[in-house]
């Protein structure tokens, strides 16, 4: 803050100037204490000025009977999961009273790199919330996997001193930091200035070495005992709920049959669709299914507003208090959590508040570059009997490694082996046909293919499907559209939903995109896939070489087992 912007806070304060902005006879919630108390709040250019009562004012909102709270934070999101651009979820979000984002572009910077992060800088540079970024430690958990760089260390280091990066998350990498690995070590070092995020809790870093690393957050886990030991050695624990991945409800549990201090934990939506948004809400549904649950009201709306800015070091925000920004909500039933009206930096949301954004550069939408593929690419020899086959498992984003015996032929196929499909991932950018072809089961398919460029910490697409000709064929429209969700069915290209900007995001809106993917699920329901199933989940993972226990990549297949990775010959 600066000496003009203190002294138009003081005048307001000692009320010898009016504030632009009082809310009158506020239930004013102490996130400090967790508790509640009377007053008035008067802003002043986007900052509380004062608290107290009488204050003039050019601007007075009767808030008699009503509750004011802090902006909520959402601790840890992937904007690019909703799969439309980024001022869709944060219109939609702020809306419900999410003022604060703190966004780890991790497969935007997978594939776009510097190009990819300065056009979410830029898309929510006027946004009507706080966007703050947090850079993944490394492009993948395995520099062999080939990825092709986007970025330079001179990007990454340069990107640092932004003051909207905050600092790094999603460390995967845990092999490189038992091997030392100087890469690694070397981001690390040069990002020690900002604040150290946190890592997959599905690797074998246990809590000990994370508070060695000064790794301070991480995110809840299935086994709540491992929580409980990340948050011993000083951790700070999201607590995640989005459209796939609902992790609330038992973490709520835990705290309170544990019986332990939630100022620890604080909610993330991670990736959740605008349609899931507008229909149950953003972190105020968080807090109202908390609440639901047993937990404290104040407990919870800490939880959602200065725990997370604890964390992160935002002295400036999730707090109710003078010189603190103006990010706040007024509600009439904390418990309810419906939202009366929401302010950031001292100006109203509107519900459907349309902000300036920046345009996509071209650049963004050809981000796909390898040859078009032919029925040949996907054949699959069988040499020996034993083959090791990757277990899909519903629901669920870990995998199996499995050993099946298979006849020996020139070519794999599937439809003489009806539970077992081929997969394939592609690299998007090699020019040509990098590529690796295997056998897989637990996504039943039938009588066709299904080809995606939505592939976590992968820069590549997957193709599943029982027929060369429909894998081939669906792989290829994906490289026509530049990336989206393709299925096809005996020659026929049955559904296509095109992301042109960089693969993972729709141009057309919400509606088309969340009525498209109504439709996917309708048509892979037809051949085979089980309506309880979210089709892409598995396949968005399949190609991540941090998950255990297998996965695909361009390269081969890796089995990853605790700490260790390698890479199978096939």
């Amino acid at each position: 803050m600066n000496k003009s912007l203190y002294d138009k806070l003081s005048k307001v304060c000692k009320k010898e100037s009016p504030a632009d902005l009082i809310f009158r006879d506020a239930h004013i919630f102490d996130a400090y204490t967790a508790s509640f108390y009377d007053g008035d709040v008067a802003v002043k250019q986007g900052y509380i000025a004062g608290i107290g009562k009488d204050f003039p004012g050019d601007t007075v909102i009767d808030c008699k009977g009503k509750y004011l709270f802090p902006g909520f934070i959402d601790a840890h999101a992937h904007l690019e999961a909703a799969l439309v651009p980024p001022n869709e979820v944060i219109s939609a979000a702020a809306a419900c009273g999410t003022t604060s984002f703190i966004v780890t572009p991790h497969e935007v910077w997978t594939v776009a790199g510097k190009e990819g992060i300065d056009y979410l800088l830029k898309q929510s540079e006027k946004s009507p919330a706080n966007v703050f970024l947090m850079l993944p430690y490394c492009i993948s958990p395995s520099l062999s996997e080939g990825h092709e760089a986007k970025f330079s260390s001179t990007d990454f280091f340069s990107f640092l001193k932004n003051p909207r990066i905050l600092g790094l998350e999603e460390l995967m990498d845990t092999r490189g930091v038992i091997h030392s690995n100087p890469v690694l070590w070397k981001t690390a070092d040069g990002a020690e200035s900002k604040f150290p995020g946190g890592y997959s809790s599905f690797l074998s870093l246990n809590s000990e070495d994370c508070s060695l690393l000064k790794l301070q957050t991480g995110q809840v886990p299935k086994d709540f005992s491992y929580t409980l030991d990340e948050v011993h050695a000083g951790m700070h624990i999201h607590i995640k709920e989005d459209s796939a991945v609902h992790k609330l409800e038992t973490s709520i549990q835990g705290i309170l049959s544990k019986g332990i201090d939630s100022r620890s934990f604080s909610f993330c939506t991670d990736g959740k669709k605008v349609g899931d948004i507008l229909r149950e809400g953003h972190i105020n549904h968080l807090i109202r299914r908390a609440i639901s649950l047993g937990l404290p009201v104040g407990k919870a709306y800490q939880m959602a507003s200065i725990n997370a800015a604890e964390c992160y070091h935002l002295s400036h925000l999730g707090v109710i208090a003078p010189g603190k920004q103006a990010d706040l909500v007024l509600l009439s039933d904390p418990k309810k959590v419906d939202i009366e009206a929401v302010f950031h930096k001292g100006k109203r949301v509107e519900k459907k508040e349309k902000y300036p954004i920046s345009h996509c550069p071209k650049e963004l939408k050809k981000t796909l570059h390898f040859s078009p593929l032919e029925e040949e690419d996907f054949h699959l020899p069988i040499f020996k009997q034993n083959s090791t086959v990757i277990g899909i498992q519903e629901g669920e984003i870990r995998n199996s490694r499995l050993q099946v015996n298979f006849r020996r032929s020139n070519n794999f196929d599937p439809l003489e082996n009806p539970d077992y499909r081929k997969i394939a991932s592609i690299s998007r950018n090699s020019g040509g046909k990098r590529m690796c072809v295997a056998i897989c089961s637990g996504y039943p398919i039938r009588q066709g293919a299904i080809a995606t460029s939505l592939s976590r910490d992968c820069d590549g697409i997957l193709v599943i499907g029982d027929s060369d000709r429909d894998m081939c064929l669906a792989a290829n429209e994906l490289l026509r559209t530049q990336g989206g969700v393709s299925v096809v069915s005996q020659g026929t290209i049955l559904f296509s939903l095109a992301l042109p900007i960089m693969g993972l995001l729709t141009d057309c809106g919400h509606e088309k995109a969340e009525e498209q993917l109504r439709l996917l699920k309708e048509k892979l329901h037809e051949m085979g896939i089980g309506t309880a199933m979210d089709p892409l989940l598995p396949l968005a993972f399949l190609s991540s070489p941090s998950i255990p226990e297998i996965r695909i990549t361009p390269r081969g297949m890796y089995v990853i087992k605790g700490a260790q990775s390698r890479l199978l010959k096939q």
